[in-house]
């Protein structure tokens, strides 16, 4: 198996070569920044690439393009903890397995070794988040993927505002002096946007946007 290790942390690097110096693993390539990668041969030929995009030296687009450049689309993700929206990013952008830093190690080898072959793996970690934040990951589009950062119009942010205070749809629009259908046509937008399924993730993204304080998490009106 040929593997390729990029992460910009000298001493995850150490750990992740010590993991993987055994006879089934030929460590083809170990990086630390976006550039070097893409330009390596070693890129093209590999079977894995472990890679911490969120990592200095890296973005969410370094995946993207290393996908373009691949034999395969073989792309394990290994970060610390992150959000379900940089989850789903990620899957977006042609992660097929992701998995955590605080994995055990037999995790972490079992994950490169099932997405060697083309299997999709999640840690338990991972699996978590996907679950709480109600992420469908058979919904998630991979060919819709864009580097560019989430932009929702001033409207979309105030209707977003609103569903967090916890305001139903005909009380928004009654605020807004807008339709209910126009609410819920902006709601679509927004899930679609976000790339969430429900309410509760809408929320979850006022409050680490900062849209919303987080002592009005889902308080009602009065």
């Amino acid at each position: 198996m040929k593997l390729v290790i990029a992460d910009s942390s000298e001493l995850i690097l150490e750990g992740l070569i010590r993991t993987f110096s055994t006879p089934e693993v030929d460590i083809s390539l170990i990086v630390n920044d976006s550039k070097t990668l893409l330009e390596s041969e070693a890129l093209k030929t590999c079977d894995v690439l472990l890679i911490d995009f969120v990592s200095s030296g890296f973005t969410i687009d370094t995946v993207n393009q290393s996908r373009a450049v691949m034999k395969n689309e073989n792309i394990l993700a290994i970060t610390d903890e992150q959000s379900g929206l940089t989850i789903v990013s990620a899957i977006k952008a042609g992660v097929k397995s992701y998995v955590k830093k605080s994995c055990s190690i037999k995790e972490i080898t079992d994950a490169v070794r099932s997405t060697a072959v083309g299997e999709a793996f999640f840690c338990g970690q991972i699996l978590e988040a996907i679950q709480l934040e109600s992420i469908d990951l058979e919904e998630i589009d991979t060919d819709k993927f864009t580097c560019d950062p989430i932009k929702l119009s001033n409207r979309e942010l105030e209707v977003v505002r609103y569903i967090s205070e916890g305001y139903t749809n005909s009380q928004i629009a009654d605020k807004l002096f807008l339709s209910s259908h126009t609410i819920n046509t902006h709601r679509k937008n927004i899930m679609a946007k976000l790339g969430v399924k429900n309410t509760a993730a809408i929320v979850m993204y006022a409050v680490k946007s900062k849209i919303i304080s987080p002592n009005k998490f889902l308080f009602n009106p009065a």
